[in-house]
């Protein structure tokens, strides 16, 4: 007879561990955000992004054509950023 015994706080932790990873590089896959992700990500309406932060002088942004994109890695840095000073 085969007995197995499974420590469940391990398989826990090992889960969390690769839902952790596989949140990470869905964030990945993105390069650049526009607007609707920008407000998506930040709870935000476009008025009050352009009332709390988008003219402030750190905050990465570039117009390509008549649409706003978002560096993904430098946004979320700054935004990290200027959320504590708040």
């Amino acid at each position: 007879m085969i007995s197995v015994q499974v420590d469940e706080n391990q398989v826990k932790d090992l889960y969390l561990q690769e839902v952790r990873k596989a949140i990470r590089d869905i964030e990945l896959d993105f390069v650049y955000w526009n607007s609707q992700e920008l407000m998506r990500r930040t709870c935000m309406s476009w008025n009050n992004i352009q009332e709390k932060f988008f003219y402030d002088e750190r905050f990465p942004k570039k117009k390509v054509g008549g649409k706003w994109l978002f560096p993904a890695k430098a946004t979320r840095e700054f935004l990290e950023l200027w959320i504590s000073e708040q």
